[in-house]
């Protein structure tokens, strides 16, 4: 994190919002997933720390941070929402449906093309989300790919 990034506990500060020790817990957590947990994986790492926790604070919890915009919320075609703190840069998602693994990934190329297809169709992009799906690639029988 650089000096500029704001933690997820500063962020919800300058919002005024009240910060309960759960939620900083919770908080805490989600700035140090590198991966993009669920509800469910959220509440198991967080009742770890504090059995107290119950998953419907969790729940009460990401909906506040997610209506405050600090906090984004994926579908990634698994049926659960999955979060992650809004990026200071912007990324993209390729996601392997085999494994549910999810690979962050940055291309100006993607960017500029998106960029000139709204120019194109008279446009001024303002936002967007990029999510790829596939399965690794394997050989097949013949050796190839």
């Amino acid at each position: 994190m650089t000096a500029s990034q704001k933690t997820l506990e500063e962020l919800c500060a300058e919002r005024g919002m009240r910060m309960t020790e759960q939620r900083r817990i919770i908080a805490r957590i989600l700035q140090e997933s590198g991966d993009h947990p669920d509800v469910e994986e959220l509440y198991r790492r967080s009742s770890a720390i504090d059995s107290r926790i119950s998953i419907s604070t969790v729940y009460r919890t990401v909906k506040l941070f997610e209506d405050a915009g600090i906090i984004a919320r994926h579908d990634f075609r698994d049926g659960r929402s999955r979060y992650e703190t809004v990026p200071e840069e912007h990324h993209d998602h390729l996601i392997d449906l085999k494994s549910g693994l999810v690979i962050e990934f940055r291309s100006p190329e993607i960017e500029a093309l998106q960029e000139r297809i709204a120019r194109e169709h008279g446009f001024r992009l303002i936002d967007h989300r990029l999510e790829l799906y596939g399965v690794p690639l394997t050989h097949d029988e013949d050796g190839q790919e």
